[in-house]
């Protein structure tokens, strides 16, 4: 609450408390008193009359508890919160839409560098066991009988074959497209600057509204960040080898795409909600 809406309630608040005090003073005594002009002029508020003048019914402890009640209410009155509303620019451009809009934007670049970063990663790990299976294939073909010079090859051995070049000139394609650089590259910007406006946008809407909205979209996006921080978790463990730790990476990842999915309609609803009840900049 502002200074000016302080001193504003405190006053009002002593002004009604001492108002009322005027209004149930005691009647005059039926004697004359020469302090009439003075309780006019030099006492409007007729305290003087509050000091145990002989036959009133106040006394001097009842004055001193009445006016410490005064200012104890005028105090509590004063204290009372305003209601948590949009702060109306105090904070200025940090609560005004761009800044708002700042959020979504972002996230929606996250979500399709996510998918993109998914589709890397899939890349890369299919690189990874295509060796395999030439290998394999070519233990196969090495497994079958000779054939003699002059004679034709058996349809095993052609198919093997077939399969092995195939193989071959997908793992050069796959190669070239440098893919562990890409997922390595792609899935850093996600981690870091989609981490950094998943904790803008709580934010920013507690500038704007002093509190926060708990529902599925906060909730999603908590799980996004924290699948994120564990697939990043693993990395040390994937590059020595560990096929568990690339299986739970890649199950994180698909969680987060999946929670991320899952939280575009309330975003959308969330968009433009801040459109309408925000203005530029």
């Amino acid at each position: 609450m502002s200074l000016k809406k302080s001193v504003g309630s405190v006053f009002v608040a002593l002004t009604s408390v001492l108002s009322a005090g005027l209004l149930i003073s005691p009647a005059p005594l039926s004697k004359p008193t020469t302090r009439a002009p003075t309780a006019t002029f030099g006492d409007p508020l007729q305290l003087r009359s509050l000091q145990g003048d002989e036959g009133s019914p106040f006394t001097s402890a009842n004055s001193a508890s009445a006016t410490a009640a005064a200012i104890g209410l005028a105090a509590v009155l004063a204290a009372q919160p305003d209601p948590a509303f949009a702060k109306g620019g105090e904070y200025g451009i940090f609560e005004g839409r761009i800044i708002s809009l700042a959020h979504p934007a972002v996230m929606a670049l996250m979500y399709g560098a996510s998918a993109f970063s998914a589709f890397t990663g899939l890349q890369w790990r299919r690189l990874r066991e295509i060796g395999s299976e030439i290998t394999a294939l070519k233990g196969e073909l090495k497994a079958l009988p000779a054939v003699a010079e002059g004679e034709a090859k058996s349809p095993k051995a052609i198919d093997l074959e077939a399969q092995i070049a195939t193989l071959t000139a997908t793992r050069k394609e796959l190669a070239d497209g440098s893919f562990r650089d890409k997922h390595y590259q792609v899935g850093s910007v996600v981690l870091g600057l989609g981490t950094s406006f998943a904790i803008e946008g709580p934010v920013n809407t507690f500038l704007r509204a002093q509190k926060l909205f708990p529902g599925p979209h906060l909730y999603a996006g908590a799980g996004v960040v924290v699948c994120w921080a564990m697939a990043a978790s693993l990395v040390p463990l994937m590059t020595k080898g560990n096929d568990g730790a690339r299986n739970a990476h890649i199950a994180f990842n698909v969680l987060a795409l999946g929670l991320f999915t899952w939280q575009l309609p309330t975003g959308w609803e969330i968009m433009l909600k801040v459109i309408k009840f925000t203005k530029f900049p």
